[in-house]
């Protein structure tokens, strides 16, 4: 039986509470399917331990993650630590040293879940965002000049690479190809001369090598237009890192709620351990009250089982969260009155042999 090792980070507020539920979904597929279990490894690197000692996560701490084959991230985020010191304290540096260069969004309505859409439904929202994830916006190339004067200044610098937009690019034209064969690229060419007619140039390109997938080319604007009017018409997104990460929550809105929004952060080589998480914040107003939402977590343990190659243990905890949310219980942000607790006690349930 395999084994693998998993680098557990409950993070702060409901982080704490739905991680476990998530770690218990992907043991049970295992012990269900017979062919693997899990080795955890519980890391307390929070927000929380950034007040105690100035730091979010150890000096060591990715060689500590290295030696693991993935990372299940709960929630990170606490009022008085600003958000850019968490970000950049820790889920950055992982995804920038690992090279994890691809964030992965599945966004889907799923029966029983109410869109707020009025067209929303299983057949008309069912999507796959690939985002670029290591480069953009988020690179972190800039700096302040004048700080503190009436003549400050705040340079923040995107940086895009054509091997970083080709690489992106490829990933997401082989998953269309196991999809509806058709992508949807993010771009604002117009107005960013530069950084988007580079991001263009290379799509374009890679898109010879894939002549049957049909690659349209959309501003950003007017893909979350369509996002709205026309969900239907789109299958794979990809887009940069920040058009990406607002396109992505937009989607999660489509959902029906954010605790219904997984994320796959991916090293394809397989190099690097990738991350695996919910994308919904610590939510410091819940937290501690058993109102948060687990199925974004168990879905991201699905997409941890994928990438591991555990596809039978990935679709039986898959079913068992179209089952609770078909059926419920359900938790308050999707009209229900379920606990956490009672929520991932139904999933854990629902994950049984055909």
């Amino acid at each position: 039986m395999r084994t693998y090792r998993i680098a557990c980070l409950p993070g702060d507020g409901v982080g704490r509470e739905v991680l476990p539920i998530g770690v218990d979904a992907v043991r049970r597929a295992g012990e269900i399917t017979g062919g693997f279990s899990l080795a955890t490894t519980d890391l307390d690197w929070s927000c929380e331990r950034f007040l105690e000692t100035g730091a979010m996560m150890p000096d060591d701490g990715l060689r500590i993650l290295e030696q693991h084959d993935a990372i299940f991230l709960g929630a990170v985020g606490f009022p008085g630590v600003p958000d850019h010191i968490s970000l950049w304290g820790l889920l950055l540096p992982v995804r920038q040293a690992f090279d994890l260069y691809v964030n992965l969004r599945p966004i889907r309505v799923l029966d029983g879940i109410t869109s707020p859409l009025r067209n929303g439904s299983p057949t008309t929202v069912d999507m796959l965002c690939v985002r670029e994830n290591t480069e953009g916006e988020y690179a972190g190339v800039g700096g302040f000049a004048h700080r503190g004067t009436a003549d400050e200044v705040a340079l923040q610098t995107a940086v895009y690479t054509r091997r970083g937009v080709e690489r992106i690019a490829r990933y997401a034209f082989e998953r269309a190809r196991t999809r509806r064969k058709q992508i949807a690229s993010a771009t604002k060419s117009n107005a960013q001369q530069y950084s988007s007619v580079l991001w263009d140039e290379v799509v374009d390109g890679v898109a010879k090598d894939f002549p049957d997938v049909r690659c349209t080319r959309y501003l950003v604007d007017a893909l979350a237009a369509r996002f709205v009017t026309a969900p239907q018409s789109l299958d794979v997104i990809v887009a940069s890192n920040l058009f990406g990460d607002i396109l992505t929550d937009l989607g999660a809105a489509l959902q029906g709620s954010l605790g219904l929004a997984a994320s796959a952060n991916l090293d394809p080589t397989r190099r690097h351990p990738s991350l695996f998480e919910p994308v919904h914040g610590s939510a410091p107003d819940i937290a501690g009250r058993g109102l948060a939402n687990p199925l974004a977590t168990i879905w991201a343990g699905v997409l941890m089982l994928e990438h591991l190659g555990e596809a039978d243990a990935a679709a039986l905890v898959m079913r068992a969260i179209e089952a609770v949310a078909r059926a419920g219980p359900k938790t308050p942000d999707i009209g229900g009155r379920a606990t956490t607790k009672e929520v991932g006690a139904a999933v854990l349930s629902a994950i049984a042999p055909d």
